[in-house]
């Protein structure tokens, strides 16, 4: 599989009006296998509640029946469980998509068939869901063009809603560019219109694309590539008073400006080209923010605090180094750092009861970890220590709440972290890096 894929994303580099025409044979029994040994079993169940322990039963005859079911065109994606998880700094909550593990199943094999195709048409502006890049490599990026380039705004923008309001027709154009196989073609669309299943009711699709599958990133990259990453690079750029640059998570973007004219030029082009494909920016999180060196500067002497400016979980600021230069800074945003730490409050409070110390302590070093390897980046470090002394002290308090009685007190706290120690905080990823 991985072989028939390279060649396929090696011919998609080399012709790049090439379309392809004959894909969904690489969705056959034997590719769709090699695919299941992927799926992680811990993850949540779809409608049909079946675990990916149930479904390994009978295996063979299960692909067998699956790959016989989209040849025939009788195969049906069945509808998304529909979850609700917190928005960061917000009241209001996030839908996911469950797909079944057979859906998760295709649509792994659909993402590597289109990533082979469409990874080499991205440009270096995108960085979300893409291999070998990720949130530290967009604010890298972010990183070197403040400290390398004239940078004197910053337009922050928010999508309102992009994942429910993708228009599917725009969606399938998007992948007829390069695709000109009609059973691919007929099987992401059926995805599209799968439905989604909310506190047991059932919600049709005519617009938008479940977060939550494994399809539905990419999906969103492709749609942005067309809508947005290739007008600005090709369309609006070359316009420009002066250099910009766009930096795009999935739907997460800033736009850096060395024009006051430039931004507010491309703010409003942008709100005309996003409402061309039925899209609209979010006024309330949406702005232009003067940033960078000179501003700084500016600020300094009129003894004032600069503006600052939020993108991936991170507020960047502008600061100083040791040596009285300006750089940019970045800390966990107060948003992400106050639903952190509720949600291990809420956990600690669930699990203190429901079994013993030694047994959920583990959890809450990964979960410490995991907060730590995202958000260990450089200049963070005060943040992630301030955050892992609060964990400790939450987990204390929770621990003496087991009973009305106190259970441990602190100098019996201390022994327990240095035999079972939870994770430093440290400096997991540097953005002075040499290439």
């Amino acid at each position: 599989m991985q072989a028939m894929l390279n060649l396929i994303a090696a011919k998609a580099a080399r012709e790049k009006k090439l379309k392809f025409t004959s894909l969904v044979h690489l969705i056959n029994a034997d590719n769709l296998k090699a695919c299941f040994s992927e799926l992680k079993r811990n993850k949540a169940v779809g409608i049909d509640a079946m675990t990916v322990n149930e479904y390994e039963e009978n295996l063979d005859e299960r692909l067998n029946s699956l790959v016989e079911r989209m040849k025939s065109k009788r195969y049906k994606p069945q509808p998304v469980r529909r979850v609700y998880i917190p928005k960061p700094g917000k009241d209001e909550k996030r839908g996911l998509g469950i797909p079944t593990v057979e859906d998760k199943l295709v649509q792994i094999m659909l993402k590597k068939i289109l990533e082979s195709i469409f990874e080499a048409d991205f440009l270096k502006c995108s960085f979300g869901f893409r291999p070998k890049l990720n949130c530290h490599s967009a604010l890298k990026a972010l990183n070197d063009t403040a400290m390398t380039s004239s940078m004197n705004y910053v337009v922050e923008v928010d999508i309102r809603k992009f994942f429910d309001t993708v228009s599917h027709e725009t969606m399938m154009r998007c992948l007829q560019v390069r695709i000109a196989d009609p059973n691919l073609l007929w099987l992401v669309h059926r995805f599209l219109k799968a439905g989604v299943v909310d506190a047991g009711q059932f919600i049709s699709t005519e617009q938008g694309t479940p977060q939550g599958g494994n399809l539905s990133p990419l999906l969103a990259n492709i749609y942005l590539h067309y809508v947005l990453d290739l007008w600005f690079e090709k369309k609006f750029k070359p316009k420009a008073k002066a250099p910009m640059h766009l930096i795009r998570y999935c739907d997460d973007f800033v736009v850096c400006c060395v024009s006051e004219v430039d931004a507010k030029t491309f703010l409003e082009s942008l709100k005309t080209r996003l409402a061309e494909f039925n899209l609209t920016v979010a006024d309330e999180k949406t702005r232009i923010i003067k940033f960078g060196q000179r501003e700084w500067y500016l600020a300094e002497r009129q003894r004032r605090k600069a503006e600052s400016f939020n993108f991936l979980g991170f507020t960047h600021y502008a600061t100083k180094s040791r040596r009285g230069k300006w750089i940019l800074g970045h800390k966990t945003s107060k948003a992400n750092f106050s639903r952190k730490l509720k949600e291990i409050k809420l956990w600690l409070k669930a699990i203190r009861n429901l079994t013993k110390l030694d047994d959920w302590w583990p959890i809450l070093k990964a979960k410490l970890a995991g907060h730590i390897n995202y958000f260990g980046i450089s200049g963070n470090y005060r943040w992630i220590h301030r955050f892992r002394s609060k964990v400790i002290s939450l987990a204390l308090k929770w621990i003496n709440r087991r009973s009305q009685r106190k259970s441990m007190t602190w100098d019996k706290y201390i022994l327990y972290l240095q035999k079972n120690p939870l994770p430093e905080a440290r400096i997991c990823f540097s953005l002075y890096q040499v290439k």
